[in-house]
């Protein structure tokens, strides 16, 4: 047998499996660390097997998928989904690698500690240099700290569905790698940009975000059979969002130059992992 490819959960696994048996390709499903395992029983028909999973990562409710489901599925195969609670908890963690939930994890508690009593504090020891006294160069962990500052629900919750779902998938497909070079210079080159356009009042991880999406957009055209494309309307709304933050239309307060700087550090590492990577 030949892995073909992963998926987030196995209902999606078998859904594919119908359709490539209606083909007279069988496969087998196997569990794993983050979701669920294809394999091809022959592996002569590897390649016709691989190209049907990247056409169903890119359009997984393709109408053919479902006929597939009616003409050729198991009837006896059980699914166990479980209490809705529990399966949307099961799908969120599945759905990401330990470096993006550890990321949510702690955005999440700054925002919680700032929110409850200790917003100077927390303030004081995470914000960039010359935002409060005291803060110099020498404390080099405020290039990054402000990503982690978020000054309201919203603002975390935008971060942190787009970091989840973008980061989650480049963790997932390629590793820990190149998801924590997108972190480490995202949330921290994009920031001194920041800086010298507006102050130093700012936070958030909007430009590790707009990495993971300029990232995402270069590796989904360039080596789409890596799984990790984004759709062309999901692409065009960060970017509409990215224009409306240099005008007074909403009138919210943007890291305009993050947004920018992060965007082209996840176009330039976007190029340079589609030649380090070997195709297959």
């Amino acid at each position: 047998m030949q892995e073909v490819g992963r998926l987030p959960n196995a209902r999606a696994a078998q859904a594919l499996m119908d359709y490539l048996k209606g083909q007279g390709i069988l496969c087998q499903l196997s569990s794993a660390e983050a979701g669920v395992v294809i394999s091809v029983v022959d592996e002569m028909h590897y390649s016709a097997a691989r190209a049907e999973y990247e056409h169903f990562v890119q359009n997984p409710h393709d109408d053919k998928y479902l006929q597939a489901s009616w003409d050729n599925g198991n009837a006896n195969i059980k699914f166990d989904y479980g209490a809705p609670g529990l399966q949307l908890f099961t799908q969120f963690i599945s759905g990401a690698g330990p470096l993006t939930l550890s990321i949510i994890a702690l955005c999440s508690l700054v925002f919680l500690g700032f929110n409850i009593g200790f917003a100077a504090p927390i303030f004081e020891q995470l914000s960039f240099f010359g935002a409060v006294p005291d803060s110099g160069f020498e404390q080099v962990w405020r290039l990054f700290t402000p990503s982690l500052l978020h000054f309201s629900l919203l603002h975390l919750l935008f971060n942190l569905l787009w970091w989840w779902y973008l980061g989650g998938k480049i963790e997932n497909k390629l590793g820990i790698a190149p998801l924590f070079m997108l972190l480490l210079i995202a949330g921290t080159l994009p920031n001194l940009l920041q800086y010298y356009m507006t102050g130093p009042n700012f936070g958030g991880l909007s430009g590790v975000v707009y990495a993971v999406v300029g990232y995402t957009w270069i590796m989904g055209t360039r080596r789409p059979e890596l799984g990790i494309g984004l759709p062309p309307a999901y692409i065009g709304f960060m970017l509409v969002w990215l224009v409306f933050g240099f005008t007074d239309m909403f009138g919210l307060s943007m890291a305009n130059g993050a947004h920018l700087g992060g965007l082209a550090v996840g176009l330039i590492q976007g190029f340079i992992d589609c030649v380090k990577r070997p195709q297959h």
